[in-house]
């Protein structure tokens, strides 16, 4: 019983987190989840509780999505991510816990550093980005990284970086979902814990979007950024 609060709290964390700032849900859930429910439950869980909140938050900002910016970044990603996947279950849990947490530490710094990237003017770059982002999403759920990079590097607005972020989380996070169910990962238990959490992503979604008027959006973020080094770390030495 313990570990369903654990699960729930995860899970509107992360979800508060993505509905306030853009992004952020699948490296919070996947730094708090894995070390309670293991890696193999973790994983295809954090991919369906995605879905709800990423078809909310494209909805909320879909008037500044722009397709031309990211299709070439979700096109690359569907190829990266089926290997993620097998990648996943190939491995020894010990190993990918640890990559997990290399992955988690590496971009929390270079997010809480907060460093100027140069621009790109190659749009093309897109497939690189999107490639990484499905080997990471498959694996992890962790696509968000390299998107963000690029859509730092391509200079996206506000507006236009959340939306276009939902965008290409929702597509990935649809084409992770049924990786999953193909590879019969969907179990009943991944279910019975998504079943419990409906109620944390109705609240976190809730939350996120009606406190962003009253928070500091950035001070919330950098916060987040220092709690992931230290799980970062924690699953790295685990």
């Amino acid at each position: 019983m313990p570990e369903h609060f654990i699960v729930i709290f995860a899970i509107f964390l992360a979800v508060f987190t993505q509905s306030l700032s853009g992004f952020g849900s699948a490296l919070v859930a996947m730094a708090l989840l894995p070390p309670v429910l293991g890696i193999q439950t973790a994983t295809p869980l954090v991919a369906i509780v995605m879905l709800p909140l990423e078809i909310f938050l494209l909805m909320h900002y879909r008037h500044a999505l722009n397709v031309s910016a990211i299709w070439r970044v979700v096109v690359a990603a569907i190829v990266g991510i089926p290997i993620g996947i097998i990648f996943l279950s190939q491995l020894d849990e010990k190993i990918v816990l640890t990559v997990l947490g290399v992955v988690i530490t590496g971009y929390s710094l270079f997010a809480l550093l907060n460093l100027r990237l140069p621009q790109m003017a190659q749009p093309a770059w897109g497939y690189v980005f999107g490639f990484l982002a499905g080997l990471l999403g498959g694996a992890y759920n962790t696509s968000g990284p390299p998107v963000i990079v690029y859509g730092n590097c391509l200079r996206w607005d506000r507006d236009e970086f959340k939306s276009n972020l939902q965008g290409f989380f929702l597509i990935a996070s649809l084409v992770i979902a049924i990786g999953h169910a193909w590879n019969h990962n969907l179990t009943p238990e991944v279910w019975r814990y998504f079943l419990i959490s409906l109620p944390a992503i109705a609240v976190g979604i809730w939350a996120g979007t009606n406190l962003d008027k009253f928070l500091n959006p950035e001070a919330f973020r950098k916060i987040v950024l220092i709690l992931l080094i230290i799980m970062g770390i924690r699953l790295i030495f685990a």
